[in-house]
């Protein structure tokens, strides 16, 4: 049967898409003085670093872009230099619009629109690092030894220019085909080495797929035709994702020396949970013997191999419990590291796409500048915690719910058909009920049946499909099957 194109326009998954929005309480607009405020002149630093020719690593159609970047080498070693938006020069505190960026938190993603933090003339305008384009930033310098460890950091507010908007896809391209510039090509060399003491200290990436929403436009734009696949990252988003996350340590480093901050924080596992993960990996034939580490047995797996991506799936639970930390006055909290990281680390790179990372760049350029924390930085550090939380549970809301609500779209017109499938989660009361991994299409639904095995293929029978608003508790609720 030919594949039913989903299309926005399609009554019942427009009318779910609203009626989540609604559920979640996502704002549907801006209050008229956020709007009228989000045009005033920024506060521009005097000093000039707009001479560094640096590039941003985006998606393609992304115009939100908070980092840019360059490196270099530098005495046997290297310089990253990082800049970060300063959405500080824009929203004044206090104001109108400091407050709506408190009741968003943080930028949602729907398959038909965006919910963005920050109006779109400050966040795909005047404080995005747009190619060619004069922009007040947070300027971090990095200088790295041989081996890719840090041997100093500072950050100063300077006025920057990107040269370059670059893609994913197109740097791997560039760097495979060796003929990168040396700042991209030291872009791998230092990811490497940085991930090779990600390695070293404990630290964990997970490369497991992804389900994600492709939208290929329609006519004008907006009617559009949505696909789900299933993804794996490419090398290069890895080393992209390591020098911010070199820059998420540093600011931890400042923080605590500082001795004031907010920290992003994961507690290590506890040992009923890691148990727990020892007998999914025996029920899924996944070697782990004693002496190998948790995070050794990570890296030795193969995504591509259907007992590893749902042992690696399993994995994810380790990672959940992450929070915000803020401490004062030189007293440090009884977690500062996060368990992923092995390391002390901050989210600051982020700051027009969420909440904390203005906060947090603010306290950097105060510990550097051996200044006093701004007033209303210390006004607000303590709700920021809670106010991330709720932020995040309503994104990850977000995230789950839209997936699903594609998927049921996809498979509406297909309920009695049978697929090919991998038993991918099962739960250990309820043995009859677990998730399955479609071959094809990219879903992934809740069965129900006898005779479930983890890390089993299948043949399931899709029994239900509804995109309408319907009955989503437990999650993945919109689409159901059972063994063939």
């Amino acid at each position: 049967m030919p594949r039913r194109p989903i299309r926005v326009t399609d009554a019942p998954l427009r009318a779910a898409l609203t009626a989540l929005r609604t559920e979640l309480g996502v704002p549907d607009t801006y209050p008229p003085e956020a709007v009228a405020e989000a045009a005033r002149t920024p506060v521009l630093p005097e000093h000039d670093a707009t001479d560094i020719p640096l590039f941003t690593i985006d998606p393609p159609t992304s115009t939100d872009l908070d980092q840019a970047m360059h490196l270099s080498r530098r005495n046997g070693g290297y310089r990253v230099r990082y800049a970060i938006a300063d959405v500080a020069a824009f929203v004044v505190p206090g104001s109108a619009l400091d407050a709506e960026t408190h009741r968003r938190v943080m930028t949602l993603y729907f398959p038909d629109e965006k919910v963005p933090l920050h109006p779109e003339v400050i966040g795909e305008g005047a404080a995005s690092l747009l190619p060619g384009q004069v922009r007040p930033a947070a300027l971090w310098t990095i200088d790295l030894d041989g081996d890719g460890r840090t041997v100093a950091a500072d950050v100063r507010r300077a006025l920057v220019r990107s040269r370059a908007k670059l893609d994913y896809a197109g740097v791997q391209r560039l760097v495979d085909g060796g003929t990168a510039e040396e700042p991209l090509a030291l872009l791998a060399e230092v990811g490497r080495l940085r991930e090779a003491l990600e390695v070293e200290r404990g630290g964990i990436s997970l490369n497991v797929p992804e389900q994600e929403i492709v939208r290929r436009d329609g006519r004008g734009g907006r009617d559009g035709t949505y696909e789900l696949t299933y993804r794996a990252p490419l090398p290069a988003e890895g080393w992209n994702a390591q020098i911010s996350l070199l820059t998420g340590m540093a600011a931890a480093s400042l923080m605590i020396e500082y001795g004031t901050g907010v920290l992003r924080t994961l507690p290590a596992a506890p040992d009923g949970a890691v148990g727990r993960l020892r007998r999914t990996a025996h029920a899924l034939r996944v070697d782990w013997p004693h002496h190998v580490s948790y995070a050794a047995l990570v890296r030795s797996l193969d995504p591509r191999v259907p007992r590893h991506a749902a042992f690696l799936q399993e994995c994810t639970t380790l990672l959940r419990g992450a929070g915000y930390t803020v401490f004062r006055d030189g007293v440090l909290p009884d977690i500062t590291t996060h368990a992923a990281v092995a390391a002390p680390y901050a989210h600051c790179t982020a700051p027009l796409r969420r909440l904390v990372d203005r906060y947090a760049s603010e306290i950097c350029l105060a510990a550097v500048a051996g200044s006093a924390l701004p007033e209303w930085v210390s006004a607000v550090l303590d709700a920021l915690p809670p106010e991330m939380r709720e932020g995040g549970r309503r994104a990850s809301a977000v995230e789950r719910e839209c997936v699903d609500l594609v998927e049921a779209a996809l498979l509406k017109d297909r309920v009695g058909e049978v697929f090919d499938g991998c038993v991918v989660e099962l739960e250990e009361r309820r043995p009859t009920v677990g998730v399955v991994q479609l071959e094809s299409p990219a879903v992934i639904g809740r069965v129900e049946g006898e005779g479930l095995r983890l890390g089993e293929r299948l043949r399931v029978r899709l029994t239900r499909a509804d995109p309408g608003p319907g009955d989503r508790t437990g999650g993945r609720a919109a689409v159901r099957f059972a063994p063939a």
